[in-house]
């Protein structure tokens, strides 16, 4: 038998509700960092990833007919490639004309180990590396992961070269680490792919990955117009 304040004591305990608006709180909260790493958008008709930080970025805008800015990334420790080893401006000498003097057509795809757009592109592009290789053309991958890392929800990404060696990527990773190239090509969303000519123009720039374009084709083309041209 319950006495009558034990019994009032129970009929209060199991009449407490918690407010709605607090359990949406709640769930809001635990599950932030998990929607930072899935935030994927349509643009244009692309997918693309946001970038954690972007506002704090300007797109400048960069299209074909563009100056390509110049940029020196990290690939290795203490080791640095550089746009102007193989593309320059028209009257300019490349940055190491004496042990490299051709000018080069240069495909550079900006990506992060987070960004399902990405790895969406990256094996396409890897078709494209493997179909061009031997000719004038340098591929490279900016690896914006690091420079991103300290977001909430982006602590865990992967490292991004064990990460593309299991897919079978094996374009040259360059580690913005800073994001300084992010800022320059107003990256506020991936991928971002820039397809520079032998004088440093731009002459195909595509944001986020469209399901059902042929972007082999596209690209191919491009690369392949911009090779036949002439070096002077």
């Amino acid at each position: 038998m319950i006495n009558k304040p034990m019994e009032k004591l129970m009929t209060y305990k199991s009449s407490m509700t918690i407010p709605a608006h607090y359990v949406f709180l709640f769930v809001l909260f635990i599950s932030m960092p998990l929607v930072a790493q899935e935030e994927v958008k349509k643009e244009d008709e692309s997918e693309v990833a946001v970038v954690p930080d972007a506002d704090g970025i300007e797109d400048p805008g960069l299209k074909a007919g563009n100056v390509a800015p110049s940029w020196a990334l990290m690939y290795a420790p203490a080791k640095f490639e550089f746009l102007k080893n193989w593309t320059v401006e028209r009257g300019a000498r490349l940055r190491k004309s004496t042990t490299q003097p051709y000018r080069h057509v240069v495909v550079v795809s900006f990506f992060a180990t987070w960004c399902k757009p990405c790895m969406k592109e990256l094996p396409l592009l890897q078709n494209l590396y493997e179909k061009f290789d031997g000719q004038r053309v340098k591929w490279f991958l900016v690896d914006i992961t690091e420079a991103t890392r300290t977001s909430p929800g982006y602590e865990d990404s992967p490292k991004a070269a064990p990460f593309l060696a299991k897919k079978g990527i094996t374009m040259q990773i360059l580690n913005d680490n800073r994001g300084v190239a992010k800022q320059r090509y107003g990256a506020k969303t991936l991928p971002r792919l820039y397809v520079i000519d032998k004088f440093q123009t731009i002459r195909l720039a595509k944001k986020g990955f469209h399901e059902g374009e042929d972007f082999e084709g596209e690209v191919g083309a491009m690369v392949e117009k911009l090779l036949a041209e002439a070096d002077e």
